[in-house]
């Protein structure tokens, strides 16, 4: 049977790879610690969890419409004007069947075979595949600490071309876990809207960022530039991973684009995660991922304490997400060799740096921390025990 082109040049995503290895070794009685895959060890608020059980009474639970319950578009814009003080329009949230569903609503509502589209590196592998699949000319701009691993206005004026049609911006970003400052990402979608070009800002760990000097919450996109096309999820800040639920918020104008396409791709997201995911916005529940996210701040501090403590420098602090992406040029081996190295030696599941992009792939390793502070403890104990062996090994 033959296989498109199109699968052919999708890449393996690796930070799923190390998972397989990692339960590989499990099941021959290896105690793994997994570092390696951004979940959240929390689960989703308590309360949505009795919601959902609640819900499981037997009722029908039939079709909702394409673009989500209006109540919960309704809840998710107020999110916005609660938390980061932007007024929505309910009618521009589109509920979708995660995080990824947005983004191929967002590829096909926007992207035509040829247009070249920009992209940071390093960044989500995932994002890139989407465009390209639409036929997008993927052009991935190198960036490194000097910009927090995030583009910058220049980067982007001094490549843009003839053929450029958008970009998309991740902020926080996976796999760094650095944002991109406000101005700079205000200056980046003025260029572009002048030049008539979409911008995808995927903000699925917006609410995970450092707030202000002030306390408050990050600051959308939407406050600099009202048509940007915004991309967001229920798995990370409501720790909802499994329940495969996110939303994006559109220009108007793209509304009954994107209704067109979600009746025909997916017909709607699951109409048991929607009902359930409306106590999200409670103050009881929001009450509890506000502290989750004090909790992530904690074991960041605690993971880069033990990474210096080790010798393995962290280039850019995080500030938001749960990932830190450290630099491993000083063992001498490659990010998919120390990677390789530290889950058969140390136990430690971690991702190399080719699953985001091509810029400093071989020298930078992502981790994620979003796992006990318990296992974060033993897995640098562990990490360090395996850099003394290393080292050990260069001085022999």
């Amino acid at each position: 049977m033959k296989v498109s082109q199109r699968a052919q040049n999708v890449a393996p995503f690796y930070a799923m790879e190390f998972g397989k290895r990692a339960a590989a070794l499990e099941a021959e009685g290896h105690a793994l610690i997994k570092l390696n895959i951004g979940e959240p060890d929390f689960g989703a608020p308590p309360a949505v969890i009795e919601t959902m059980r609640t819900i499981m009474d037997g009722r029908p639970l039939a079709y909702t419409a394409a673009l989500g319950l209006p109540e919960l578009r309704d809840a998710i814009a107020g999110f916005y004007r609660q938390m980061h003080g932007v007024e929505i329009d309910p009618s521009r949230v589109v509920v979708t069947a995660g995080a990824s569903g947005a983004l191929l609503l967002a590829a096909a509502a926007l992207v035509d075979e040829g247009d070249e589209v920009i992209v940071g590196d390093p960044s989500y592998p995932c994002n890139r595949q989407f465009l390209a699949s639409f036929g997008a000319d993927v052009k991935l701009l190198p960036t490194d600490a000097s910009t927090r691993y995030q583009l910058s206005a220049e980067a982007v004026r001094t490549h843009w071309s003839e053929r450029t049609r958008g970009l998309m911006i991740a902020t926080p970003s996976n796999p760094t876990g650095t944002s991109i400052l406000p101005a700079e990402l205000a200056a980046i979608c003025d260029w572009a809207r002048a030049h008539d070009a979409f911008r995808i800002v995927d903000e699925i760990y917006l609410n995970l960022g450092d707030p202000d000097a002030h306390g408050r919450a990050p600051q959308t996109v939407l406050a600099v530039d009202d048509d940007a096309f915004v991309i967001n999820s229920f798995s990370k800040y409501f720790g909802m991973t499994g329940w495969r639920l996110g939303w994006c918020v559109v220009p108007e104008a793209l509304v009954p684009v994107m209704e067109r396409l979600a009746q025909n791709y997916f017909i709607c997201p699951s109409t048991l995660a929607q009902m359930a995911a409306l106590t999200c916005f409670t103050p009881e529940s929001l009450a509890v991922c506000e502290a989750r996210r004090q909790e992530f701040a904690r074991r960041r501090a605690l993971v880069l304490d033990g990474l210096a403590r080790i010798g393995l420098p962290v280039p850019v602090p995080p500030d938001g997400a749960f990932y830190v992406y450290f630099d491993v040029r000083g063992t001498g081996l490659t990010a998919w060799q120390f990677c390789e190295r530290a889950l058969h030696e140390a136990h430690v599941a971690l991702t190399p740096g080719r699953d985001f992009g091509d810029c400093g792939a071989d020298a930078h390793v992502r981790l994620s921390y979003a796992a006990s502070t318990e296992q974060l403890s033993e897995a640098i104990e562990r990490l360090g025990r395996f850099m003394r062996r290393l080292q050990e090994e260069r001085g022999a």
